[in-house]
C-alpha cells in the first residue's frame, strides 16, 4: 500500500458495515471483550475492523485492518503510545497509515471526545470519522465480571 491507495480507501464514501456488531469473550482470556466486522465497499477494499474493550482496565481499540498491509487506522484509548522519534502521545491516540512509518506513529485527535467508557458512543464517532456507514446496532459490552 502507499500513501495515495491509502487516502482513498480512507476517504471512499462506500465502505459499509452490514449487520449487527456484539462482543464476545477475548480469546486470550483476558477480562476484554472483542469483535471482528467485515466492512464492504464498492471498491472492493479487503478490509475488517476489529473492535477490543477492557472496562476493567478502562481501554477501548478499534482498529481498519487491511489483509495485506495490517493495521492502517486506529483509535486506542486507555493506552499509552510512544513514537518513533520519543514522543509519547497519552492516552488517547489515533494511527493513521503513512508512509514509511505504516501505523507506528500516533497523534492526539481533537474530533474524537466519547469517553473510553462509553464504547457505542466512541463506535459513532470513529465510523463517523473514517467514513464508515454501519447498516444495523452496535451492542453494549456485557458488564465485566468482578471477582471478590
Amino acid at each position: 500500500m502507499n500513501q495515495a491507495d491509502f487516502e482513498a480507501l480512507l476517504d471512499d464514501q462506500s465502505k459499509v458495515i452490514q449487520g449487527d456488531i456484539r462482543w464476545a469473550d477475548d480469546e486470550d482470556h483476558s477480562p476484554s471483550v472483542e469483535f471482528r466486522a467485515e466492512v464492504d465497499s464498492e471498491t472492493g477494499h479487503p478490509i475488517f475492523i476489529r473492535g477490543s474493550y477492557n472496562a476493567l482496565a478502562q481501554t477501548l481499540t478499534y482498529a481498519l485492518i487491511h489483509r495485506g498491509s495490517g493495521r492502517i487506522y486506529a483509535l486506542d484509548l486507555g493506552k499509552d503510545h510512544h513514537n518513533p522519534d520519543c514522543q509519547n502521545v497519552g492516552e488517547r491516540h489515533k494511527h493513521r497509515w503513512r508512509e514509511p512509518v505504516r501505523d507506528k506513529e500516533a497523534y492526539v485527535p481533537l474530533d474524537l471526545d466519547a469517553p473510553v467508557n462509553d464504547p457505542l458512543q466512541v463506535w459513532e464517532q470513529f465510523c463517523a470519522e473514517a467514513s464508515i456507514h454501519h447498516n444495523g446496532e452496535m451492542h453494549p459490552p456485557p458488564a465485566p465480571v468482578r471477582f471478590p
